[in-house]
């Protein structure tokens, strides 16, 4: 009997199909747009910048995020710098900042881009993190008055043919990703990193604020989702840990965070959503307790760099975790033996213990070449009882 791309997911994500493989893109198996131009340089088809093409080309297995409704980050909103293409996220406002060029030089582009953050872009590399020259929200007023693109039933966050999306939708047999959107994330993208770490200690009654406003449209944006549509999994944003642990302690993680993500993740598992993700590079190690407490249990991307283990974490916390990512992206660099000493050190343990998804431990880099790719899932495929991927 044929079990759909859902099942299959579904089915691991809750421990009931031990060896199963599911490489899933988009988002676990990702790129930077460089990286696809360097393949197709390098012989690929020109479609392999297609998400759609790609995944069939590496026999990916693909899910359907629901972009069209404004609440997790974006990863389409572009500019063209120098005939290259800045691509960034942007916190669920709407309406948007309008784009404005304030100068450029012969490397740079300096602009204020549609989440409002005013930045320096390289020219020769725009997807490199940009120069945050300001912020759009500094005080109270800055924020009383940001705080009005925050809106739940502002009409454009939501697809206009609502009806017919939710129907094509609820017709799809790909798992459903709902992007729920994040809490310190989205206060560090309107403050800056720097300024939200102060205000945590100058006016810790502001980033409360601020944190009750973003959960109050997560809440109400999940409420209507999850009442029309058939969501199999949420995805939080956050990247709040750096290569030795969190941005902030987890003390404070509990006292800000905690009681929010309750209030999404009650609502989740009460409509039987019980595969909650959260993407963090960083070292999660001091973080992850504290998410299952708060009803999150998926983590992506593991960063080997930054000391996460998954072998250990699996042995750790057992079937408490699902577990995505932490093949180390250096290991791609090397060649075959490396890659596959690096998947055989990892893969077949955690794939018999159930609730793992293999991937790189963040988007696939440009210096990773298209052979060691291939040579990177056909291990895995493998490693599945599958066949090599076709020449």
């Amino acid at each position: 009997m044929s079990i759909s791309s859902r099942e299959r997911f579904l089915g691991i994500c809750r421990f009931e199909r031990p060896g199963d493989l599911f490489l899933m893109t988009p988002y676990f198996h990702d790129f930077w747009a460089r990286t696809l131009e360097e393949w197709v340089r390098q012989g690929a088809p020109q479609q392999i910048v297609d998400n759609r093409f790609r995944g069939t080309y590496f026999q990916l297995d693909h899910i359907r995020m629901l972009r069209e409704i404004s609440l997790g980050t974006f990863m389409d909103r572009r500019i063209d710098i120098g005939g290259a293409a800045y691509v960034y996220e942007i916190p669920p406002i709407v309406p948007c900042y309008e784009t404005e060029f304030i100068s450029q030089d012969e490397h740079t582009v300096t602009l204020v881009n549609e989440g409002g953050q005013k930045v320096r872009v390289s020219k020769d590399n725009p997807e490199k993190m940009p120069t945050y020259l300001d912020h759009p929200v500094k005080d109270r007023p800055s924020w009383e008055e940001y705080k009005k693109r925050l809106n739940p039933d502002t009409p454009e966050r939501w697809p206009s043919d609502w009806g017919d999306y939710v129907q094509k939708m609820n017709n799809r047999d790909e798992p459903i990703m709902l992007n729920v959107g994040g809490l310190f994330g989205f206060v560090r993208e309107w403050m800056g990193l720097e300024s939200l770490l102060y205000m945590f200690h100058d006016d810790p009654g502001l980033v409360e604020d601020m944190m009750d406003q973003i959960s109050y449209l997560e809440v109400e944006v999940v409420k209507r989702v999850v009442k029309n549509i058939r969501v199999d999994c949420a995805m939080f944003w956050e990247d709040m840990a750096f290569k030795t642990g969190p941005l902030i302690s987890p003390a404070m993680f509990e006292k800000f965070m905690v009681p929010r993500y309750r209030k999404l993740t009650d609502i989740l598992h009460g409509n039987g959503i019980d595969v909650v993700f959260v993407d963090s590079d960083g070292n999660l190690n001091e973080l992850i307790p504290l998410w299952l407490k708060a009803g999150i249990n998926g983590y992506w991307p593991l960063e080997c760099a930054a000391a996460n283990d998954a072998v250990a974490l699996r042995r750790k916390y057992g079937k408490d975790v699902i577990l995505a990512g932490n093949i180390d992206k250096r290991a791609l660099l090397k060649g075959r033996d490396a890659i596959r000493e690096e998947v055989m050190s990892k893969v077949p343990f955690l794939l018999e213990s159930g609730g793992y998804f293999p991937s790189v431990d963040h988007l696939v880099p440009p210096d990773v070449t298209l052979e060691n790719y291939r040579c990177f899932i056909n291990t895995l495929r493998e490693l599945a009882g599958l066949g090599a991927l076709p020449e």
